[in-house]
């Protein structure tokens, strides 16, 4: 299969439109080998690395393939962290955006009660962590009779956090004439059993792991004779290096504050993320990490999923992951998009056993480098501070690209005033200059409704909309926080 761009797949003009919005270009390998057989609705066990563009693959042909009529949803994504499922929500949704698709993730330490008001809306996807979603079937909050696409992404991890028996029971539940899509970076024997079980004559796909065994990827490691040398080599390697954006993965959310203090009263431009932090105060966190706020990122492996950003130029383990699978996760965050990138690892003899266990997962012997000499940091440190005192990294973020032209408008009424979507549309598209393709997702709730408008119209809608009646009634209208 030699297709080399989007053209080549038959998508519709909305989601070619929000691909290109997103600078898609031309598909990854992962997309070209998935996209036609998904589309051709063939069940698949695709084995990629994370950052080569799996999400992409499978929801281009999910979105293309829903039926926005249908309220119910029609595909169900299980991932095994929130972070995850908040990154492929929003995916969806940006590939989906001029096809109005509703994309929700559930997932737990949220309100259930909030997320089942949700799914009382139209929705056409379903993301989540396995737990909260088993939650929601046994709760009869989701109904799956229009399931037509299953995916289970990074199910390795599902494995490794005790979740595979909670994806057997969901899978139950669903109806059997679907398509199932198993992604995972590697293929332990009970996730292939997993797979015999449950999906009909998968077609195997695998991808060459981008993140480690190609050349957009350097890998070195630097052995420090304990544990307490490792906090100055770090700071070093950072003086030298220099880079744009560097994610430094803990082993320990101890660790993680450790290090963090230590460069925060330094003058760095970092933050933190592990476990222990809430979840709202991560996901702030990652928001500011991919706009570029600050560039060091100090975290545990929680932040190895769920982390969709172009261009971290360098990957520091300070600690070498226990867990050799994590090593692929926490270096695929760079090297990502054919940019070059660099994961630097430091290593104390007792952590030996681990690298030479990662050496033989990857497949080869990563090269060792000296710690910086001080006159080699001495050199560096000008240019250094005045990187570290310039302006924010600002990132190449996708989300903001195809929202740059969305206006989100809030109106003060809903379904108790019997509103429904299309006497939005309908009285939306009669104000001169602007047609039903400028009308975007529409969310009604009991007392209030969201309307997106598209193409840069939302100034002339809003205008247009403070003296006009929607139904015979006249709706206080402004722009939506976001």
């Amino acid at each position: 299969m030699s297709q080399r761009s989007f053209d080549d797949y038959n998508l519709s003009e909305e989601i070619k439109r929000a691909l290109g919005v997103m600078k898609y270009v031309s598909p990854t390998e992962v997309q070209t080998e998935v996209i036609p057989r998904a589309m051709a609705s063939l069940d698949l066990v695709v084995t990629s690395q994370t950052g080569s563009g799996k999400t992409a693959s499978f929801g281009v042909p999910i979105c293309e393939t829903i039926e926005w009529d249908v309220k119910k949803p029609q595909a169900l994504i299980l991932t095994p962290t929130r972070e995850l499922a908040v990154q492929v929500r929003e995916d969806i949704t940006n590939i989906g955006r001029f096809k109005r698709i509703k994309a929700v993730a559930l997932y737990g330490k949220e309100p259930f009660a909030k997320q089942k008001e949700e799914l009382t809306h139209k929705t056409h996807v379903v993301v989540g962590t396995p737990g909260r979603v088993l939650d929601h079937i046994e709760r009869e909050t989701i109904v799956l009779d229009e399931i037509k696409y299953l995916i289970i992404d990074e199910a390795d991890e599902m494995l490794n956090m005790g979740f595979i028996t909670k994806v057997e029971a969901i899978i139950k539940k669903l109806p059997r004439d679907r398509v199932t899509m198993v992604f995972s970076a590697t293929m332990p024997q009970k996730v292939e059993t997993l797979c015999q079980k449950y999906m009909n004559s998968p077609i195997n796909i695998e991808i060459e792991a981008s993140g480690v065994t190609t050349s957009t990827t350097e890998h070195k490691v630097i052995e420090v004779v304990d544990a307490d040398t490792k906090l100055p080599i770090l700071k070093s390697v950072t003086v030298v290096e220099n880079p744009e954006s560097c994610i430094i993965f803990c082993g320990t959310k101890e660790n993680v504050e450790t290090v963090y203090t230590e460069l925060d009263e330094a003058g760095y431009s970092c933050e933190k993320l592990h476990g222990g932090l809430e979840q709202e105060d991560r996901f702030a966190v990652m928001d500011g990490f991919k706009m570029g706020n600050f560039r060091y990122l100090v975290a545990t492996d929680v932040a190895a999923r769920g982390i969709d950003v172009d261009n971290v130029t360098l990957i520091i383990n300070y600690d070498v992951p226990m867990e050799k699978e994590s090593y692929v996760h926490r270096t695929g965050r760079t090297g990502r998009a054919g940019k070059k990138g660099k994961a630097i690892t430091l290593v104390t003899p007792y952590e030996g056993k681990f690298l030479r266990s990662i050496e033989r997962f990857i497949g080869f012997e990563i090269a060792t480098m000296d710690a910086p000499k001080h006159h080699e940091v001495e050199r560096k440190r000008a240019a250094f501070e005045e990187k570290l005192s310039g302006r924010r990294v600002v990132r190449n973020n996708k989300t903001a690209r195809i929202n740059q032209d969305i206006m989100k408008l809030h109106f003060s009424g809903g379904k108790k005033k019997k509103i429904r979507a299309v006497d939005f549309v309908g009285t939306i598209a009669k104000i001169p200059g602007v047609t039903v393709d400028d009308i975007g997702i529409i969310t009604i709730q009991d007392n209030l409704s969201y309307v997106d408008i598209l193409n840069g119209k939302g100034s002339v809608v809003l205008q247009a909309m403070e003296n006009t009646t929607i139904k015979g009634k006249k709706l206080k209208v402004s722009e939506a926080l976001k």
